[in-house]
């Protein structure tokens, strides 16, 4: 698979053709079918939009930084081209009217989606088994998930139908999956990517972020769908740097703290070695090791499962049988309407979540759960802050132990939700974060997490950029 730069190279010169992208991508997908990384393939949409771009070049128009590359899109972000079903009964048949700003932002520099990718039912879960039409396969290992909820824009960069996908990340939705299936995740500051055509899950943890087979082409998918959206109100005015620009300037002078907290009991020894490993190398490469301490992120997952809950419960409130898709048939009164649709289309994951989140919101709960999950919150982010005055990047592992077995997390709802113990706390505090392969545990990728502080992707992307070098170099 050639990268973003050379795809976008060759189409500008005229050695390749966008169309010739985008079927190749189509065919690739085509033969990768048994992998169910996509839910839906857009070949006449994409095609089209290959063939104006090809037009366009020939008259000698401008072309964007990402002209002719093919991009998969999770299905919970809209597209005004075919469904966009979420993996769920409810939206088995919705059709956006409209695209999501970021799908304007990838079709202004150029890009052009080629299909809709799989995923845990409404973004809810993290291995994408969950998914009303079937789990995603992990095309490194089929015997392991591929990781979620993302799991089929992990599926699709890592079996090679596209150089970059997008997905959403509510608690590691891109890290995770990233990690299982051994390439580069990349979750923004929130704010950094307007949410505006992102089917909400939990509206004050979601975020969109690229997947990508190098750091560097991370960085070019995300220089495209950042920037202020006046359709989203949490969609930040910081200004949106290259996050291209610093790539080769290395680890020299910066500080990369190690939360004591994470590497402890419930680490996998292997994981461990691995991680250690590839900080070993950034340390060698010129970077300052510190320890730090996080002693609030022991809390991270309770905390995480009141508030994410909480917002979906209000957030799912919409799918009521009247406004959209899935409607029971002959309901014979008003709450038969309600009660039997979202009985037949949610899953049981997305239901159980619903029902918790209405728990703790309910009268004589949200003060002792809702509530007080919020105040850990700005407990985490403070003491996120606090590690920051010691460091510029904090690392530590993606996931605690070894891709898990398929089946084996999806059975144990604990197990499922402790899969993020070292993810759901970046979201909390709505920081950056990046999964980055750094080697193999059992034959399987073993991803390292680096996290920066807020709307400092230029500098979490410049460490990155040298770690990857120098974990390369360190496994060769």
């Amino acid at each position: 698979m050639t990268t973003l730069a050379q795809q976008v190279s060759g189409v500008r010169s005229g050695e390749t053709s966008a169309e010739s992208l985008v079927q190749s991508a189509l065919d690739r997908i085509g033969k990768a079918g048994h992998l169910k990384a996509y839910l839906s393939v857009l070949p006449e949409y994409a095609l089209e939009k290959a063939r104006d771009l090809d037009v366009r070049r020939g008259k000698g128009e401008k072309l964007g930084p990402l002209a002719g590359v093919p991009i998969a899109i999770k299905d919970n972000i809209v597209v005004s081209s075919g469904k966009t079903t979420c993996a769920s009964r409810m939206l088995e048949n919705f059709q956006s009217p409209y695209d999501a700003a970021v799908i304007e932002k990838l079709l202004s520099a150029g890009a052009i989606p080629v299909g809709k990718t799989n995923l845990d039912e409404f973004a809810m879960g993290s291995t994408s088994e969950t998914s009303a039409f079937g789990a995603p396969v992990n095309p490194v290992d089929p015997s392991v998930i591929p990781g979620g909820s993302s799991g089929g824009s992990a599926v699709a960069v890592a079996s090679g139908t596209v150089a970059v996908s997008l997905g959403s990340d509510t608690g590691g939705s891109i890290r995770q999956p990233a990690a299982c299936c051994g390439v580069v995740g990349m979750k923004p500051t929130y704010g950094r990517v307007s949410r505006y055509g992102l089917v909400a899950y939990a509206s004050s943890l979601d975020q969109i972020g690229p997947f990508a087979n190098t750091v560097e082409d991370a960085a070019l998918v995300l220089n495209a769908i950042c920037g202020h959206d006046l359709r989203d109100n949490t969609s930040s005015t910081q200004v949106v740097p290259d996050f291209t620009a610093k790539l080769s300037e290395g680890l020299m002078g910066k500080t990369i703290g190690i939360p004591k907290e994470c590497f402890g009991e419930g680490l996998h020894s292997e994981v461990e070695s691995v991680i250690r490993a590839a900080l070993a190398a950034c340390e060698r490469g010129g970077a300052k090791i510190v320890e730090v301490s996080l002693p609030s992120l022991k809390y991270a997952v309770a905390t995480y499962y009141v508030i994410a809950t909480a917002e979906a419960s209000a957030n799912l409130a919409r799918y009521d049988g009247v406004r959209y898709t899935m409607r029971t048939e002959a309901p014979k009164n008003l709450y038969e309407l309600y009660a039997k649709t979202r009985s037949e289309g949610f899953g049981p994951e997305v239901k159980k979540r619903i029902l918790l989140g209405t728990y703790v919101l309910s009268s004589g709960f949200y003060d002792a759960y809702y509530m007080q999950a919020q105040k850990v919150r700005r407990v985490i982010t403070d003491d996120y802050a606090k590690a920051f005055t010691q460091c510029d990047v904090i690392a530590m592992p993606t996931l605690a132990t070894p891709t898990p077995k398929v089946g084996k997390v999806f059975q144990d709802p604990m197990a499922m939700y402790l899969q993020d113990i070292y993810t759901v706390a970046v979201n909390l505090a709505g920081l950056p974060g990046l999964s980055l392969p750094v080697g193999k545990v059992s034959g399987l990728p073993a991803g390292l997490q680096l996290i920066g502080r807020p709307f400092a992707e230029q500098e979490l992307f410049q460490v990155a950029a040298a770690a990857e070098k120098l974990a390369g170099m360190a496994a060769a």
